[in-house]
C-alpha cells in the first residue's frame, strides 16, 4: 500500500446525513467481481476497503444497521443511511462488527483507494479489464500471501476481539 495516501479521509451517502471518516489507511482494498456483489451493488463489482471498525468515526447521523443475506450463508450487517438508504459499509459474519468493509465509492475522493487486488475474477463481467500489475485471483485470496506486513500485524491485533465476537455469535445461535 503506497505511503502517499494521507489520512484521515471522509465519505458518506448521497443526502449527506450519514458522514464518516476513515481515521487510518485501510488494511487492504479489494475489488470483488462475484455475482453476489454484482447483484447487491447493481454494478459490475464491489470495491471494499477493509478497516478496523473503531477506525471509522461517525460524523453525522448514525447508520441504520440492516441484516442481509450473504453468499457464504452467514449473512452480513449493512450500515445504510436511514434516509437515502445508501450502503456505506458492511460487517461480514467472519469478523462481525470488529471490521468494516467500507464501500470505496462512498468516499468523497474514491480515487485515493484503488484496489490492491481483484477477487472472484472467474465471474467478472467479460468486458471488465483488470489493469496490468494488479493482483487478481479467480476466487478469494490468501491474506498471508497478499497483505502487506503492517496490515497483517494489525489483523493479528484484532484476533482476540474477532474470536470473542464469534464465540458470542455461536452462543446466541445455540
Amino acid at each position: 500500500m503506497p505511503a502517499a495516501r494521507a489520512f484521515p479521509i471522509e465519505g458518506g451517502c448521497d443526502c449527506r446525513r450519514l458522514r464518516y471518516r476513515m481515521e487510518s489507511p485501510p488494511l487492504f482494498v479489494h475489488c470483488c467481481h462475484c455475482r453476489w456483489c454484482q447483484r447487491e451493488s447493481g454494478a459490475s463489482f464491489a470495491q471494499n476497503a477493509l478497516i478496523e471498525a473503531d477506525r471509522v468515526t461517525s460524523l453525522a447521523d448514525a447508520p441504520e444497521l440492516v441484516d442481509t443475506p450473504s453468499n457464504s450463508g452467514a449473512g452480513q450487517q449493512m450500515a445504510r443511511c436511514s434516509h437515502c438508504k445508501i450502503a456505506a459499509w458492511s460487517h461480514y459474519a467472519g469478523a462481525g462488527p470488529v471490521v468494516s468493509f467500507v464501500r470505496v465509492g462512498t468516499l468523497d475522493d474514491p480515487d485515493r483507494l484503488p484496489p490492491d487486488i481483484h477477487i472472484f475474477t472467474e465471474s467478472k463481467q467479460p468486458w471488465v479489464v483488470i489493469p496490468p500489475g494488479v493482483p487478481s485471483v479467480p476466487a478469494y485470496y490468501d491474506r498471508q500471501q497478499f497483505w502487506p506486513a503492517a496490515s497483517l500485524e494489525r489483523w493479528a491485533a484484532l484476533r482476540e476481539r474477532i474470536e470473542a465476537y464469534r464465540a458470542g455469535a455461536r452462543a446466541t445461535r445455540a
